[in-house]
């Protein structure tokens, strides 16, 4: 998938801007001022709209944990930006992958391309990035089992199943809230300048 840089820092900005609430439960308040979420459960999938000014306020959110640790095994958390018209998305799985690999998505019609880890902490390694509106497309019309496959360094891939239950419906009632509550967040250039990465050499 090819986007130009303005997109991926665009979408990854709103994504991380609706909150530390896309690693967080479902059913738990986002931290510091963000206050509670709106959450409802349809299918196997939460809507999410959390308090706050952002372009994309909204997310449909999965999270699967071992049941003897109640350790999380994978989070799946799709937004979408209705001034671009476009999606993110943000996928956490366990640390010890292969990073160069990345990830791959499997539904029973729909196969993504390798999907590269944004960074990892502690917690788990992250996928942030923006996915193409017949992507989502193709997974809303899959089902009703899917799967995330990452990959050992040995080369060794794995399965990380997760349900497709209720996505479809999930996803139209994330869009519609999106679309309702996103608020344009003025671009600060003073702000961003010192952040800006230095030209490679």
């Amino acid at each position: 998938m090819t986007f130009s840089q303005s997109l991926i820092g665009a979408t990854l900005g709103l994504m991380l801007a609706s909150g530390a609430a896309l690693a967080q439960d479902a059913a738990a308040p986002a931290s510091g001022a963000q206050g509670r979420p709106e959450v409802r459960p349809i299918g196997d999938w939460v809507v999410r709209c959390f308090p706050i000014t952002s372009p994309s306020p909204c997310d449909i959110y999965q999270e699967l944990n071992d049941q003897r640790t109640q350790q999380r095994v994978l989070s799946f958390s799709i937004a979408f930006v209705p001034s671009l018209n476009r999606h993110g998305i943000q996928i956490t799985v366990p640390l010890e992958v292969s990073i160069p690999r990345g990830l791959v998505i499997e539904t029973d019609s729909f196969k993504s391309q390798a999907m590269k880890y944004r960074m990892c902490d502690r917690t788990g390694c992250f996928v942030q990035m923006p996915i193409e509106n017949a992507a989502i497309n193709s997974i809303a019309k899959s089902g009703p089992d899917a799967k995330v496959r990452i990959f050992a360094d040995s080369g060794k891939s794995y399965e990380l199943k997760f349900s497709l239950k209720g996505f479809s419906a999930a996803h139209d009632a994330m869009v519609e809230q999106a679309k309702a509550k996103a608020k344009n967040v003025p671009v600060q250039p003073a702000a961003a300048a010192p952040a800006a990465p230095a030209p490679a050499p």
